[in-house]
This record gives C-alpha cells, sequence and structure tokens, in this order.
C-alpha cells in the first residue's frame, strides 16, 4: 500500500478585496508573434490555459452546488497541482497536466514549469497600491529521503521551502502546518488541514493573499439594508452599497443575456462583476470559456452609470476537490497506481487528499474591516432621459484578474450574500 501524500492543496486563498487594472483587454492570441518575448509568450499560454482550467472547474462546483456561494482561487489551485507534477511521470503526469489544460505536445513540461516560475515572480514584484504574496511549501515526514533533483525544482521553480513534519503526531503536524498558513495569509485562512492521516509522509501547500482598496471607495452613509433576490420568489436583506454618477467599463451581451461592469481597485488589477439576466445564470455559467472571457473584455466600454449597487458581504469556501479533480480527469494519482517516482525515486506515494480554502471580503473602502450599515436618504434626480441603474440584487459572478500576467486569480458566485 503506498503511502500518503496529502496534497494540501493549500489553495488558502485570501481576497478581502478585489483585483484591479486600467481596462485594458485580455489577448491570449499567441500565433504569429514570433517577435514577442519568450517569456511573454510563456504568460499568454499559462493564462489562457488558466483560464481555462478555472472555468472548468467552476463549472463542476456550481453542477454540484448550484444555489451556493462558490468562491476558489483556481491560481492557488493550479500552482499546486503544477508544483505536484514535477514529482510525476507516465500516466500520472499527463493527467495532471491535460487537467490543467495543457497539452504537452504543443507545451513541453519543462515550458509549463518556466510559466509558473514568471507568474509567480510576477506575482511578487512589490506594489505599493496592491498587497499581493504568493507561495508554496513542503511539509515532509524526517524520514521521507526526497530526490535531489525534485528539491532543487521545487526551490528553483516554485520557491517552495520545506519543513520537516512530525506526521506520527496528527496534532502537532497539523498545528504546525495550519499555523503557517495562518500567518502567510495575515490570519484569515485558518484550520486549513483537519483529521491528519498519520501515514501522510508529505503535504504540499500554496497560499495567495490579496488586499487593495477600491480606486474609487463607496460611502459608509450610503450602504443600506435592501431586498437581495435569490429566486422570484425569495429574497434576503442584506447591505447593499452604492454609488452614483460615475463612470465605467460596461457591457450588455446580448447573445448570452447579461450585464457586466469592471470596478477598479488601486493597484494592478481589476474585478469583472457578471449579472445573469433573471433566470439565465445556468446558461452563462455553461459559456464560461477563454473565449468569452476575452470577448467580454474586448467589448466593455467605459459609459456615464447613474446608480451602481452592489452588496456587501463575505463569503467563504473549503473544498475536498479529490472527487471534483477525479472527474476533470486527473484520477491515477488519488488511486495505488500512481506514480510520483519523480519525488522519492519510488512508486510509493499516492495524494490522500486535495484541500482548497478561500475566503472573499468585499466593503465599502475594499478591505476586510467592516463599516456600519447606514442608511441614506438623497434627493431625486433631476436628470432628464433614461438612466443607467445597475444593480446586483440577484446572484452574480466575479473573476478577479491580475492584468500584468492576465491571470484570474479568483473567480466566485454570490448566490446569496447573507451566507458566509
Amino acid at each position: 500500500m503506498p503511502s500518503l501524500l496529502a496534497l494540501g492543496l493549500l489553495v488558502a486563498t485570501l481576497c478581502p478585496a478585489v483585483l484591479c487594472h486600467p481596462g485594458g483587454t485580455l489577448d491570449w492570441k499567441i500565433q504569429s508573434q514570433e517577435d514577442q518575448d519568450p517569456r511573454r509568450l510563456d504568460q499568454l499560454r499559462l493564462a489562457y490555459s488558466n483560464a481555462d482550467f478555472a472555468f472548468s472547474l467552476y463549472r463542476q462546483l456550481a453542477s454540484e452546488s448550484p444555489n451556493k456561494n462558490i468562491i476558489f482561487s483556481p491560481l492557488s489551485i493550479s500552482t499546486a497541482l503544477a508544483f505536484l507534477s514535477l514529482g510525476a511521470r507516465n500516466t500520472t503526469l499527463t493527467e495532471i497536466v491535460t487537467g490543467l489544460k495543457f497539452n504537452l505536445t504543443e507545451t513541453p513540461e519543462a515550458e509549463i514549469h518556466r510559466g509558473f516560475q514568471h507568474l509567480m515572480r510576477a506575482l511578487g514584484r512589490p506594489d505599493d497600491q496592491l498587497e499581493l504574496s504568493t507561495g508554496n511549501a513542503m511539509f515532509v515526514k524526517e524520514e521521507l529521503k526526497l530526490r535531489t533533483e525534485f528539491v532543487e525544482e521545487a526551490q528553483e521553480l516554485y520557491a517552495a521551502q520545506a519543513f520537516t513534519t512530525d506526521f506520527q503526531n496528527p496534532a502537532t503536524a497539523e498545528k504546525f502546518i495550519n499555523s503557517y498558513v495562518k500567518n502567510k495569509t495575515q490570519g484569515k485562512i485558518v484550520d486549513l488541514v483537519q483529521n491528519l492521516d498519520p501515514q501522510t509522509v508529505m503535504i504540499l501547500v500554496n497560499y495567495i493573499f490579496f488586499k487593495a482598496k477600491w480606486k474609487t471607495p463607496f460611502e459608509p452613509n450610503d450602504t443600506f439594508k435592501t431586498e437581495f433576490y435569490l429566486d422570484e420568489k425569495k429574497w434576503v436583506k442584506v447591505p447593499m452599497m452604492n454609488r452614483k454618477d460615475l463612470r465605467l467599463p460596461y457591457f450588455q451581451d446580448e447573445e448570452l443575456s447579461c450585464t457586466m461592469v469592471e470596478l477598479k481597485y488601486t493597484g494592478n488589477a481589476s474585478a469583472l462583476l457578471i449579472l445573469p439576466d433573471k433566470g439565465k445564470m445556468a446558461a452563462v455559467e455553461a459559456m464560461l470559456l477563454p473565449e468569452t472571457l476575452t470577448r467580454w473584455m474586448g467589448s466593455l466600454q467605459t459609459r456615464w452609470i447613474d446608480k451602481l449597487s452592489l452588496p456587501k458581504f463575505s463569503i467563504s469556501s473549503h473544498y475536498d476537490l479529490r472527487s471534483v479533480l477525479s472527474q476533470m480527469g486527473i484520477r491515477e494519482a488519488f488511486s495505488s497506481q500512481a506514480d510520483l517516482s519523480g519525488i522519492t525515486g519510488a512508486k510509493s506515494l499516492m495524494v490522500s487528499q486535495v484541500v482548497h480554502k478561500a475566503l472573499l471580503d468585499v466593503a465599502e473602502e475594499g478591505t476586510e474591516a467592516a463599516a456600519a450599515t447606514g442608511v441614506s436618504i438623497s434627493p431625486v434626480s433631476e436628470k432628464m432621459g433614461p438612466q443607467t441603474i445597475i444593480r446586483f440584487d440577484r446572484p452574480f459572478l466575479i473573476a478577479i484578474i491580475h492584468e500584468d500576467t492576465q491571470t484570474i486569480t479568483f473567480i466566485g458566485k454570490i448566490a446569496n450574500p447573507q451566507e458566509n
């Protein structure tokens, strides 16, 4: 019986706010760009594959819980899986890479790892307007002898720290790992690892922490409680933030029956908010594809918005992704047939679990600090003619995109802002 490699895809992802970019468009066209910097080509291929993986995973999670909130970081999950693939061989490797939406005949394995290496470095560049940190770690049983090549590549390509861990004492190991994650996410992601199997010999971890402020914050005095419609018959009262008389990138997609706006944050990122028409959520979700996102971003046009209403909310998730990833084609790694011989040199390891925990907190300032709910009384607008009013008062989608790397860092669905 192989030992257990508990792949703690500590997709310990915290997003107390959302990302922002200056309103550019995604451009994943990498053909006929011989004059491009090779690193740029790596980045574009990676961004496209990561988007494909993000939407595939989203659709799988949404199909299992169609009326529930969803929040996860596809970037963190894909990075952890790519990190794992360093030690995978044969069918196990092919399944992981294919599950990540790469084709080894088009993109060699070395190029995939190089792409993630460049991505991690790009995300780690100092930005005084945006707090974004990501990293990897290995928690290893002392008796487990890792191949020197694996350790060196883990450090070079994924900047992975290695920590000796006493898995024979599960409570101590859990405390050690969870303390590391809590510290790296500034106290927001806690208890990522639970009920640890004492047979575990290694856990791979990836974390992401993001914090930013809205470029133009909402005024707390303009937040008031109003209805958020869960469906045609049910609604809940939620704190609704409001902004009036603003110019925003906007697009109404007649083909997919949805409306979207891009909200900017200080720093190098933006939030794309997608509001399906009533009864059209499933149809929009079914068409979540990299090509759809490219079309949306390319169609955004800055226009005058008379009023924008957005719920103030904090949602979190904790997923065991084993079954979901298996349905996406990553199966052998979870079986006794797993070939992770690149880690130790022997086929003695298998993946026992892939866990992911994420938190998304959106408030007036864009930080996790909660502001008191107020009631706003304002005069009736004296403007003549039709007004453009966008109310996110029913289930909507959110995608958080890092501009420089064109990477979807977080994606989610707000089905009920009251449910954490």
